[in-house]
C-alpha cells in the first residue's frame, strides 16, 4: 500500500517544517514540498493540513502480559498494543523474564510466544537477568549477536524474586562492554526496604501509602549512584530505568558532568500523580502502587528540568496495569499488592500538554525523548525514530487542539481504572501509521491483530554526544 500524507507540518528531534511525506512498501519514499501527483500516485491520501506529523512513538518500557505477585498484568500483546497505538506508539520494548533456575534462551522463547500474533505494532524485548553464572556470560553474547536482544535489566530491590548482587551486576556490565550491550538498572536498594516493609508490617501499617513510605526517595538515590560507581568500574554506558526523585537525579547529573555514559528514562507518572494520591481515601491509593513509587509534588519540577536540561534522555512507561480485583491481594498488607500501573496510551497526549503546552519542552524535544533517543539508545535509529527516507513508516498524525478526557470509558487499556481519571488534554493523534498502514484513523482501529514484526535491534551502544 501507498500512502501520501500532504501539508503536515514535520517535526523531528531536529527539525521543523511543512511538507508531504510519501509512504511505498511500509517506508518513507519521499519528503517534499507539494510533491508532484503524476509521480506519487497513493493509494490513499491524508491532508495533515493543521497537524503535527511526527515519528510514532517507541516506548522502551512496557510489562504486558506479565506475571507478578499472584497475578498477570492486564494487557496482552494483542490489547496492550492497540492502547499503544492509539496513544501514538507504534513500536515497544517489553521484558522477557529469566527466572531463576532457566536459560535467556527458555526466556525469550517464552516471551516470543505471548507476542507472536497478537501485537498489531513492533515490538523488541530486553532481557531480565536474575541469575548469571558463566554460562549465562555466553548466553547474553548470543542475544546481542543472534537474536537481536541488545538490552539486559537487572534489579538492585525485590529480594528472593529479581533482586541480584553487585557482583553479578558487575559482571553483566564488563560482558555489555565486549558484546555491544546495554545494561538497564532498577536502581532501588532492597535490602534496606525489605527491613523497612517488615517494621512497617510489624506496626500494624498496612495501608496502601505505606508502600511508598518504605521506598524512600534515599534509597533510590544510593542504589542510582552505586549502580553507576559499578558501570565506571567496568568501562561502560548503563541506563537507569524509570526514575522518580531528586536524588537519584542528582547522581546521573553528576556522572554525566564528570563525562561519564550515564543516561536515565522517567515516566510521566512521576510527571504528573505525587504521594498525595497515595492519601485518597479507602483503598484507593493501591492504584499508584508501582516501584518506585510516587514522590513529593516538589520531584515534578526537578524532573521537568531534567528533561529540558538532558540530564534525563527518554520518557518511558513502565506500563504494568493491574485491576482492582488483583490489587485487592494487598487489602491487608500493602506488600502484597501487586506493582504497576496503566499508562501505555496516555504518554504522548500527557507529555504534549503538560510539556509542550506548558513551555516546559519544545516540541522537537518531545520528539526526542518519546521516540528518536529511544530509537538511538535501544539499536533502532534510524529505522525507528525519525522521519526521512528509507525510514520506516512509522508516523503519527497529532493534532495539536484535538481535546481529550482521560478515563477508563474514553481510553483502550484492558484495566478498570486510569490513574487519570478525568484529567482533559490537549493534543492527541488523529491518525497512525505503522509501517506504512493506517492502524488508528480517528476513534477507530484499522489495525491487523499479528501485524506488529518482532524487532532485532541492533548493538545498544550509547551514541557520542547523547
Amino acid at each position: 500500500m501507498s500512502l501520501l500524507i500532504t501539508n503536515g507540518r514535520i517535526i523531528t528531534a531536529t527539525d521543523d517544517y511543512v511538507a508531504d511525506v510519501y509512504c511505498d512498501n511500509g517506508a518513507i519514499a519521499a519528503i517534499g514540498k507539494d510533491l508532484p501527483s503524476h509521480r506519487f500516485q497513493a493509494d490513499k491520501t491524508i491532508d495533515a493540513s493543521g497537524k503535527y506529523v511526527i515519528p510514532g512513538g517507541i516506548d522502551v518500557h512496557t510489562h504486558l502480559n506479565m506475571p507478578f505477585g499472584g497475578a498477570t498484568s492486564a494487557d496482552d500483546f494483542e490489547t496492550g498494543t492497540i492502547a499503544a497505538a492509539f496513544g501514538g506508539t507504534t513500536s515497544i520494548v517489553d521484558f522477557a523474564i529469566q527466572y531463576r533456575g532457566q536459560t535467556m534462551r527458555h526466556a525469550l522463547d517464552d516471551w516470543m510466544k505471548r507476542g507472536d500474533g497478537k501485537a498489531v505494532i513492533d515490538y523488541g524485548f530486553h532481557m531480565i537477568v536474575t541469575e548469571l553464572e558463566d554460562a549465562g556470560l555466553g548466553e547474553m553474547d548470543r542475544m546481542v549477536r543472534d537474536e537481536g536482544v541488545t538490552s539486559f535489566k537487572l534489579f538492585m530491590a525485590y529480594p528472593g524474586v529479581f533482586m541480584v548482587d553487585d557482583q553479578t551486576i558487575f559482571r553483566a556490565l564488563k560482558r555489555t562492554g565486549t558484546n555491544g550491550g546495554l545494561v538497564c538498572m532498577h536502581a532501588e536498594n532492597g535490602g534496606v526496604i525489605d527491613e523497612l516493609v517488615k517494621e512497617a508490617l510489624r506496626k500494624g501499617q498496612t495501608a496502601p501509602k505505606y508502600h511508598a513510605l518504605t521506598r524512600p526517595s534515599r534509597a533510590e538515590g544510593e542504589a542510582t549512584g552505586r549502580a553507576i560507581a559499578l558501570s565506571e568500574m567496568a568501562g561502560v554506558p548503563i541506563y537507569i530505568v524509570h526514575l522518580s526523585a531528586a536524588e537519584a537525579l542528582e547522581k546521573v547529573k553528576q556522572a554525566r558532568d564528570m563525562g561519564l555514559p550515564a543516561y536515565a528514562e522517567t515516566c510521566p507518572q512521576y510527571l504528573f500523580l505525587s504521594y498525595d494520591n497515595y492519601e485518597e481515601p479507602g483503598f484507593e491509593g493501591s492504584k499508584y502502587v508501582m516501584s518506585p513509587p510516587l514522590r513529593e509534588k516538589w520531584h515534578q519540577d526537578v524532573l521537568w528540568k531534567g528533561l529540558s536540561k538532558n540530564d534525563l534522555q527518554v520518557i518511558s512507561t513502565d506500563h504494568c496495569p493491574f485491576c482492582m480485583q488483583e490489587k485487592a491481594l494487598g487489602k491487608d498488607d500493602f506488600s502484597k499488592i501487586p506493582n504497576g500501573a496503566p499508562g501505555i496510551e496516555t504518554r504522548l497526549t500527557l507529555v504534549h500538554n503538560g510539556g509542550v503546552r506548558s513551555g516546559r519542552i519544545s516540541l522537537n524535544r518531545f520528539v526526542e525523548v518519546c521516540s528518536t533517543t529511544p530509537a538511538r539508545m535501544f539499536g533502532l535509529f534510524p529505522r525507528k525514530g525519525t522521519i526521512a527516507v528509507g525510514s520506516d513508516a512509522d508516523i503519527v498524525i497529532f493534532d495539536p487542539d484535538r481535546k481529550q478526557t482521560l478515563g477508563v470509558r474514553t481510553l483502550h487499556m484492558n484495566v478498570d481504572y486510569n490513574p487519570y481519571e478525568g484529567t482533559t488534554v490537549q493534543g492527541s493523534p488523529s491518525a497512525v501509521i505503522c509501517n506504512g498502514q493506517v492502524i488508528i484513523d480517528g476513534d477507530k482501529f484499522v489495525g491487523k491483530k499479528g501485524a506488529g514484526r518482532f524487532l532485532r535491534r541492533g548493538p545498544s551502544r550509547a551514541p557520542a554526544g547523547l
